[in-house]
């Protein structure tokens, strides 16, 4: 059986709708070998419902260390979902020099004040060329930062179904250089596929660009209800297949090892 990972589990300690241990049934039934919380976690726009309270970190390492001694057969992993800020690079990497995870995935929610994914009452008014552009220059900053071991949903900008009306590959091209030159590994999001866009991130017909840089790679739900764990992992493995790769990564201790797909 293929050896199978889902990194970017939320729960109840953020905008998730269920307590870690109710995770455990559904991911053994879906055939992983491991399972990874993630939380959404800001240190600078805390009192968002959909992220943890940085004060809640210790609270929730401890919880997810006890859920590892009481679960067999199923591997379970600590990390978090950090927003990147511009500029606050330094405040990011002490925070998080400061606990041990088994992997960091950085993500780019907010574009100025507002989150990319709260409502499409974001885009409203704006242009989304100008926007589509913006987002991937934040994510090529994330990259840039070596803070994060994962990137998540890349073009989250996608989230509610606009397109350019320019050709992006260039730009998705130069994101998987970045990717590429610092070692930072990205995902097949198949939570994408439950949202308007209706569509695995990043863009399937841009998988290509990856491939050819030879990016690493993890499959990832970014559930944040249980049946959600695992969910279409099948079709990404085979739409990478498809597309030349041939293995994927996994995480302990931030030490990162490959698998066969």
């Amino acid at each position: 059986m293929h050896y199978k990972t889902d990194y970017h589990v939320h729960t109840t300690f953020s905008d998730g709708k269920s307590a870690p241990e109710e995770y455990i049934a559904p991911a053994t039934e879906a055939g992983l070998s491991e399972l990874g919380f993630s939380e959404h976690l800001s240190l600078f726009d805390r009192d968002q419902y959909w992220v943890m309270d940085p004060d809640e970190t210790g609270r929730y390492l401890e919880y997810i260390a006890n859920l590892r001694k009481e679960t067999e057969n199923l591997i379970i992993r600590t990390g978090l979902e950090i927003d990147y800020v511009e500029g606050k690079d330094k405040e990011i990497r002490d925070f998080l020099d400061g606990i041990e995870l088994d992997y960091r995935i950085g993500a780019v929610h907010y574009l100025g004040e507002k989150t990319v994914d709260e409502g499409p009452a974001f885009y409203e008014g704006k242009n989304f060329d100008q926007l589509f552009k913006t987002y991937f220059s934040m994510v090529n900053r994330a990259v840039s930062s070596e803070i994060f071991d994962i990137i998540a949903h890349c073009d989250l900008i996608r989230i509610f179904g606009h397109k350019p009306s320019f050709d992006p590959e260039p730009l998705y091209r130069e994101l998987a250089g970045t990717m590429k030159k610092h070692d930072v590994v990205f995902e097949i999001n198949t939570n994408g596929r439950n949202r308007p866009v209706g569509e695995f991130y990043p863009d399937p017909q841009f998988l290509k660009v990856f491939a050819e840089k030879k990016v690493a790679v993890c499959v990832n739900s970014d559930a944040h209800i249980p049946s959600r764990v695992g969910q279409y992992f099948d079709e990404a493995y085979q739409l990478l297949r498809s597309h030349g790769f041939r293995e994927m990564v996994t995480f302990n201790k931030r030490r990162r090892t490959t698998v066969k797909l």
